[in-house]
This record gives C-alpha cells, sequence and structure tokens, in this order.
C-alpha cells in the first residue's frame, strides 16, 4: 500500500509546479540533497526500513509549505503531509511521526528523536561540507528577496550567529561535519572582524 515512489513522484510534481522559482536555497534541489543526506545519515545511524521510509516522506514534505508561504512553511507542510499521505496508506500514527521531523527542522531546530535528530542534521549538512560557500551564497540571495537582508556585512553576522549556535545531534554528522564547520565559521569570524 505504501508506496515511496508514489508519494515522491507526486511531493517532487508539486514541488516542481508551485515552489516559487526565486527560491534560490529552498528549491527542489534543495529536497532532493537533503533526502540524500538523510538516508546516507540514516544509514549510518542503523535505522530500520520501516523508520527509513517514513524519513524520507518526511524529507519530501519537509520544506513543501514553501509551496503556500515562507514563513512558518514547516507547519503548513505538515498541513500537506496530513491532507495526501492517508491517500497513500499511512496510518494517523505514521502522520504524526512524518509531522514530528517535519517540525523538527524549524530553526531553532530541537529535535527529539532519532528520526527527528537525523533529519535536522541532513538538512543542515552543508554547514559541515565543502559545499557550504557555494549555499550559503544561494541562500543569501533567496533572503535579500524574502527577509530584507541587503548587506554581505549583515548577511556574514547572522551566519556567524547561526554557526555558533548550531549543533549536530547525530554520532555521524558530530564526527564527520563539526570539525569543518568549525573551519566555516572561523573563517566567516575573520571577515566579520575586519569590519570592525
Amino acid at each position: 500500500m505504501r508506496n515511496f515512489k508514489e508519494v515522491e513522484d507526486f511531493v517532487v510534481g508539486l514541488l516542481k509546479k508551485e515552489l516559487p522559482k526565486n527560491l534560490f536555497y529552498h528549491g527542489i534541489h534543495h529536497t532532493l540533497d537533503v533526502l540524500r543526506s538523510a538516508v546516507m545519515i540514516g544509514k549510518e545511524e542503523k535505522i530500520t526500513e520501516e523508520e527509513m521510509l517514513l524519513l524520507k516522506v518526511a524529507v519530501l514534505f519537509h520544506d513543501s509549505g514553501f509551496t503556500q508561504v515562507y514563513k512558518n512553511h514547516e507547519e503548513k507542510g505538515c498541513d500537506l503531509a496530513r491532507q495526501y499521505l492517508p491517500g497513500y496508506g499511512f496510518t494517523q500514527n505514521e502522520i504524526d511521526t512524518i509531522c514530528g521531523m517535519i517540525m523538527a527542522t524549524k530553526i531553532p531546530q530541537a529535535p527529539n528523536t532519532k528520526l527527528e535528530k537525523i533529519i535536522a542534521d541532513a538538512d543542515l549538512e552543508y554547514l559541515g561540507t565543502d559545499a557550504f560557500d557555494k549555499v550559503s551564497r544561494t541562500l543569501f540571495e533567496e533572503i535579500k528577496i524574502y527577509l530584507n537582508v541587503e548587506s554581505e556585512r549583515q548577511w556574514n553576522i547572522i551566519q556567524m550567529n547561526f554557526l555558533k549556535n548550531h549543533h549536530y545531534f547525530t554520532d555521524f554528522c558530530k564526527k564527520n561535519r563539526e570539525a569543518e564547520k568549525q573551519k566555516h565559521l572561523d573563517a566567516i569570524i575573520n571577515i566579520v572582524e575586519s569590519y570592525e
């Protein structure tokens, strides 16, 4: 009954059709990147097949709310999951678990369960990778439109504070992403200090 491919085709189609074109960071590419990260981290954290299915579905829906709103899109993503997932054979309990994961991606992140910790880390895995500069540039372009952040200086201060407060939750990311993230933070601190 619960066929991941069918859910994936539906959500990817929805995102392609309805996501605003100026979501330079939160576009369909982001959802697919997070899906790859979540599967990889989920395997490292040795989750069950059943858990993997729920995790992957949560990732598909985690930014679907952007099709309707920018602020508090996570709540809208849960609404969409609750609207569509019963038709794909998911139970109320499973949908509650999926919505818990969607909400765990909300900033500031406060995941409680193992699956919530995995999706939270997958969503921000790039902070500790060599893709950081490229990806953060797309986020800057997006928030210039949506959040009225205009200057590079403002952006770097936001990034610095965000990175200082962020921490990974899974053993995999703590071990494999934290050190690289720290390097990015040090580089941004140097840039911010050069403004003074």
